[in-house]
């Protein structure tokens, strides 16, 4: 971090002010003061060591421009349409578990602000409010996230539940057949507070959760019993009890982009579960174009992972993205101020975009190229020439 910054806000804490949030960032620091440490930890650390977590983040910093001069930017256009649903920009919220951890109005919160500025917002499985609940916030596009379980009526009832409320898509978790080893989760001991339950299985027997030894979110995810068994033909069997398309989250190669395409997906999400599942999993900005090639435009890849700059967000399109997805800068942003920190969040991911956009010579998302950015990789290539 920046000297000056740091020493900026050791001024103003000795103040008293308040330090106001300028970018995604500082509303995680903002968030590690407000939040006890068992949440904080739950929401901002991944498997093991961390090292995919930081490098989802800083595999980004390796990409760098190469913008356009000389072109009319007066008026930029970041528009999009994701599965026949137009939407305000490419950047979208990613589902994540637990919102009510963070402020009492938890999904409600987050949906509301992603509808005020014209995005999607996915539901977690893993939410504190219901699939209903969340419908009845406000209007707004919204996909569910979808974990298969070994109660394959419970699958049913869950998905039946997402199209009686008007959900848009199916976004179906395939890199989670095991529970990541969390380790922060097992030192804090992590249980679900008093105030919150998982809202989508309120009435299912979970049997003798042990919230006290380990982490109590393992125990939860254990008693749910999500199929490890899960496979391709599985994907089938699906599409036979929804007629809502199928997005794949967790593709970070050719060989299941390949498989994943012929399985009949709608879409992929290129993502390794930010970091909380398989440690030294590579970075997903590392994997996109890997995937993208795969495709062939068959259908649309979106990319989440380490994204908290608008110039992330170019960088992802460039390498060949539909749009990206965020997380953990959601949940920080509604810990600190709610459903106003939320729309702040996306707004300022927006505005960076939209500044990315214009000083690279790029006046709508469909001018944004490859030739746009180098990789690591392309400077190789060139210093082999």
């Amino acid at each position: 971090m920046d000297k000056v910054l740091v020493a900026d806000r050791g001024r103003e804490k000795s103040r008293g002010t308040v330090l106001i949030p300028t970018n995604v960032c500082d509303y995680k620091e903002l968030a590690k003061q407000k939040l006890p440490r068992m949440v904080y930890d739950y929401y901002a650390l991944g498997a093991e060591d961390q090292h995919t977590v930081r490098e989802n983040k800083e595999a980004f910093s390796r990409i760098q421009f190469r913008p356009r001069v000389l072109i009319d930017v007066s008026h930029i256009d970041m528009s999009t349409s994701v599965l026949g649903h137009n939407i305000s920009m490419p950047i979208m919220v990613a589902p994540t578990a637990l919102h009510k951890m963070a402020h009492p109005e938890g999904e409600l919160a987050s949906a509301r602000a992603a509808a005020s500025v014209g995005t999607i917002m996915t539901l977690s499985s893993w939410s504190s409010y219901s699939i209903e609940e969340v419908n009845s916030a406000g209007p707004g596009t919204r996909f569910f996230q979808l974990s298969v379980y070994k109660d394959k009526n419970l699958v049913q009832q869950v998905i039946g539940r997402a199209e009686k409320a008007s959900y848009k898509a199916i976004v179906l978790t395939v890199d989670a057949p095991w529970l990541g080893r969390r380790e922060a989760d097992v030192k804090n001991r992590f249980a679900l507070p008093p105030n919150v339950v998982l809202k989508n299985f309120e009435g299912v027997d979970f049997g003798n959760i042990d919230r006290v030894n380990g982490s109590g979110f393992a125990a939860y995810y254990d008693a749910c019993q999500v199929d490890p068994s899960l496979s391709w033909k599985d994907i089938k069997w699906l599409q036979t009890i929804t007629s809502l398309p199928i997005i794949m989250k967790g593709i970070l190669t050719a060989e299941d982009t390949r498989l994943a395409i012929e399985s009949g997906a709608a879409g992929i999400v290129v993502s390794n579960h930010g970091g909380r599942q398989l440690d030294h999993a590579p970075a997903t900005i590392s994997c996109l174009e890997e995937v993208v090639r795969e495709a062939k435009g068959r259908v649309p890849v979106f990319l989440d992972g380490g994204i908290r700059r608008g110039t992330d967000v170019f960088k992802a399109l460039a390498l060949g993205a539909s749009g990206v997805f965020i997380g953990r800068p959601v949940l920080f942003a509604l810990a600190v101020d709610g459903e106003a920190g939320v729309r702040n969040a996306l707004q300022m991911l927006k505005n960076e975009l939209e500044v990315a956009m214009a000083l690279s010579g790029c006046a709508s998302l469909k001018e944004i190229t490859r030739g746009h950015v180098t990789t690591e990789g392309d400077r190789i290539r060139r210093s082999m020439l």
